[in-house]
């Protein structure tokens, strides 16, 4: 799986605003509403379910990188965005070092394969130092989309 499977390029945001774990992922989700990859009806819910998977463990995975996500009935296919954090957030993060990253996904609970799939694709990414330090000097959306594509196209993992 790749991040043009998965990832909504108009759901991307450059420069969050957020400065807390949950408005992070609120603003992201919104991102998902305003790109129409979720309805706005089903925001609060999804919102709900991602904090809620963060009580079983932080997706701060270290590194300041984070990757909240969730299934969820309202959506039909796996949708996700990235978001970058120019100060970073608390995020709880196993590390406890703030994000500046996030990969946040939500898929329908029918489909765990390709939920798991992209959950791959994104830690095999997210190993490689170089990807990292791109995307954390990413101003635009248009850079992030770009540097997401020299991903799909295997320009980062060996």
């Amino acid at each position: 799986m790749k991040f043009s499977d998965f990832i909504c390029p108009e759901a991307i945001r450059a420069n969050l605003s957020a400065e807390d774990k949950r408005g992070v992922i609120e603003e992201l989700v919104e991102a998902l509403v305003e790109a129409g990859q979720v309805r706005a009806e089903d925001k609060a819910s999804i919102c709900e379910a991602i904090m809620k998977r963060e009580e079983y463990g932080s997706t701060g995975i270290g590194r300041g990188i984070a990757v909240p996500h969730t299934k969820h009935p309202s959506v039909q296919k796996l949708v996700g965005t990235v978001g970058v954090s120019a100060d970073g957030v608390d995020f709880d993060s196993l590390d406890g070092e703030k994000v500046r990253l996030f990969f946040l996904l939500v898929s329908p609970p029918d489909r765990p394969g390709d939920h798991l799939r992209a959950l791959e694709n994104i830690s095999r990414q997210v190993r490689d130092e170089t990807f990292c330090r791109f995307l954390r000097q990413c101003k635009t959306v248009e850079e992030i989309q770009q540097l997401l594509e020299e991903a799909d196209n295997n320009q980062f993992v060996s």
